[in-house]
């Protein structure tokens, strides 16, 4: 009875051991991902409604990797897109329809509840060319633009699905390759760079439900300078939902709508006007991953 006795304890003893190293190895890490491929295909004969036979594609990630311990916090955000259309009738090449590559990361420690200090980086820009066509020229390639911002400021978190960043200290930095695409983006002629100082607000937003069969993921990026323009806000706002129809294949909806207040609206014939909102939409069925 004693060995008996004995080997209870020492087997609750192991078993404890476990589940506190399971624990430990699920530890303060944590990730939330979707990854998928869009296909679509139009194919029309003798069609006598009219119409263009196409082919369309989409290869999608959005991911993140938070770390939570004691009062520190790390959250890191990769999001990245690409997709192509190409109208099979008229001859035409692949065209580029969904372009974005934006890397953050954001430090943080606790203040008192659910505030943070935290300091941030962000980084913006695209895979592959850009172009306007009638007549085809190029306005667009990676790091032509790119954007970095650097900021300092407050977090608030009061679940572990959403997140509210305001900080009064940000820089906003604005680079091209080549100084032929300056102004198109609101370089000064001549220059690579532009550097602007100003106060930034991030809102993130990433849920499950449905029993993790939708997922939503959608960020809100604000800037203002601190210079004539100050008030004139930049914005940044994308979003995305992922619904699991079954296993591996998922309906997908991803917009981003944009306003920067140094970035000119160039028209067809090449004329500038003041600045617009733009705005992209992609609704597919695809395959995809969630993690």
């Amino acid at each position: 009875m004693k060995k008996f006795r004995s080997v209870a304890v020492l087997a609750s003893l192991v078993l404890v051991s476990l589940q506190a190293t399971a624990q430990e190895e699920k530890g303060p890490w944590s990730h939330n991902a979707i990854a998928g491929l869009n296909l679509s295909q139009t194919s029309l004969v003798n069609w006598s409604e009219g119409g263009t036979g196409s082919l369309a594609s989409n290869v999608y990630f959005n991911g993140s990797l938070d770390y939570t311990k004691n009062k520190l916090t790390w959250n890191t955000a990769l999001d990245a897109n690409l997709g192509a259309t190409k109208t099979f009738e008229d001859g035409s090449d692949f065209r580029k329809s969904m372009d974005n590559l934006q890397f953050s990361t954001k430090l943080g420690y606790t203040m008192a509840g659910k505030f943070y200090y935290a300091a941030m980086a962000d980084f913006k820009t695209q895979f592959a060319n850009g172009f306007e066509y009638d007549p085809k020229r190029k306005v667009s390639y990676f790091m032509t633009p790119g954007y970095l911002n650097l900021s300092l400021g407050i977090d608030y978190k009061p679940n572990e699905h959403l997140s509210i960043y305001l900080s009064p200290v940000a820089g906003k930095m604005v680079c091209v390759s080549d100084t032929l695409y300056a102004e198109s983006f609101g370089v000064k002629a001549g220059y690579n760079t532009k550097w602007e100082l100003g106060a930034t607000f991030k809102g993130t937003v990433d849920y499950k439900l449905c029993n993790d069969r939708l997922t939503i993921k959608s960020t809100l990026d604000l800037f203002t300078a601190y210079n004539e323009t100050f008030g004139n806000i930049d914005v940044d706002w994308k979003f995305l939902a992922g619904y699991s129809v079954v296993k591996c294949l998922t309906i997908t909806l991803q917009t981003n709508l944009k306003y920067d207040d140094d970035i000119p609206f160039i028209a067809a014939d090449g004329t500038k006007s003041g600045p617009r909102v733009q705005f992209k939409e992609i609704l597919g069925l695809g395959v995809s991953v969630q993690f």
